[in-house]
């Protein structure tokens, strides 16, 4: 099979991924998938409920990745031009997991992200009522010595 390469001859990272046909529908989508799972993390990060379940989804697409890869690996003839889907799961880690888990990074980033804002508001919020009760306790002194 032409531009086939066997997982032990992989020499590096980028021939591997210069190997692979870009043009197949399949991987198109693929791509596709991952823009769009990616456009959803960035757009829905003020919906935690939505981004809660979206992260359960997907790491569970990564927890099943294995399994896919092996129905992928019987079945590759229906769907694409050329068998990439390896014993070692190496194909269906770069193209499908990894982002994946860059997704849910950025998730979790957006999550610790608003966490931080989040307490400093309230900080800044305790710090504003502290402040209003001190005022108070010098305005109620300077009533009750003006008495």
């Amino acid at each position: 099979m032409e531009g086939f390469i066997e997982v032990n001859e992989i020499s590096d990272f980028i021939s591997y991924i210069r190997s692979i046909e870009w043009r197949d529908p399949w991987l198109i989508a693929l791509l596709s998938f991952h823009v769009l799972i990616t456009v959803t993390c960035f757009s829905t990060r003020n919906y935690g409920n939505f981004q809660v379940i979206l992260f359960i989804i997907l790491l569970l697409l990564v927890y099943f990745s294995e399994s896919i890869n092996e129905v992928a690996a019987r079945n590759w003839a229906l769907f694409s031009r050329q068998q990439y889907f390896d014993s070692k799961g190496l194909f269906i880690s770069v193209v499908f997991s990894i982002p994946i888990l860059l997704n849910c990074m950025i998730m979790v980033g957006s999550w610790l992200y608003q966490s931080t804002q989040i307490m400093t508001n309230l900080k800044k919020a305790q710090l504003r009522q502290r402040l209003k009760e001190m005022n108070m306790n010098r305005e109620q002194l300077q009533h009750l010595k003006s008495q």
